[in-house]
């Protein structure tokens, strides 16, 4: 891999990682079609955790405040809950609710590794996910109620935006895509429903990108190291501007161009697949 792919695979990164398109499937097409295909799977995977690490250094920096704040009202809900006022419970309750949320894809991911790494990382499967959850967000965007707000997150609920999370190891599903799904399909407003996504992807993304380095980056050649980290970098930058500019998105605007993108590119991968153009 050189600069120019990880430039080009860190801006898909960046674009598509809060987005509800799935970045996973789009860095894979992109690196299909940059001629990658001496990747291993293995090593794809460990990639693309890798600079999902950027665009999660993303969401920490535009979240920071608010991340201090639940964090310092969780630790004191340990030891003085008595003292607390309404606002250090209620963000207390978030710190709790985003590692109840976490747990489904810790244990899915730790289950289903190898199937993760090898099977899943097939093109057939991405252009059906795809396909199959861009329907399911513009259900759920069409005849979800948005009512509720994020104040009204219930452990339940939690625990179903986990649950959610948990589909996106599969690629082509999307980890916004899904958490959002599941969001709107239980009654709250999008921005709700992609705020505790974005906040709920931390733990995770940053936990597999970090076992993903460690473990696999003595198996790639200096080269290979750099433009990682360069892609990751592209990826931080790309990744920040569109947190800014899809939350004001959503403030005004429906899922609907998502799910057209989500179905174009779905059935524009079938037939490159069909025609040989790509290879699974």
């Amino acid at each position: 891999m050189n600069f120019f792919d990880a430039i080009i695979l860190g801006i898909v990164q960046g674009l598509t990682e809060f987005l509800p398109i799935s970045s996973s499937a789009h860095v894979q097409i992109a690196s299909q079609l940059l001629g990658l295909d001496q990747m291993s799977r293995p090593q794809l995977t460990a990639f693309i955790a890798t600079i999902q690490l950027g665009t999660e250094a993303a969401v920490v920096i535009y979240f920071f405040k608010d991340i201090l704040r639940i964090a310092k009202a969780w630790f004191i809900s340990l030891f003085n809950r008595a003292s607390m006022t309404e606002g250090q419970r209620a963000d207390a309750k978030m710190g709790w609710l985003v590692i109840i949320g976490s747990l489904p894809v810790v244990v899915v991911g730790l289950v289903f590794k190898n199937q993760i790494e090898n099977q899943l990382r097939n093109l057939w499967i991405v252009a059906v996910m795809l396909i199959v959850f861009g329907i399911v967000l513009a259900l759920a965007d069409r005849f979800g109620p948005k009512t509720k707000s994020i104040e009204n997150l219930s452990t339940r609920d939690g625990l179903l935006f986990g649950l959610a999370q948990a589909l996106a190891v599969i690629p082509g599903v999307s980890r916004s895509g899904g958490t959002i799904s599941m969001g709107l399909l239980l009654g709250y407003n999008r921005q709700a429903a992609a705020r505790y996504s974005f906040l709920l992807a931390i733990p995770a993304v940053v936990a597999s990108g970090t076992f993903e380095f460690a473990t696999t980056y003595q198996n790639l050649a200096p080269s290979d190291l750099a433009a990682t980290g360069l892609a990751t970098v592209v990826s931080f930058v790309v990744g920040f501007a569109v947190i800014v500019g899809f939350l004001r998105y959503l403030s005004r605007g429906s899922f609907l161009p998502f799910v057209i993108w989500r179905l174009a590119v779905g059935f524009a991968l079938l037939g490159l697949l069909s025609t040989g153009a790509l290879v699974a």
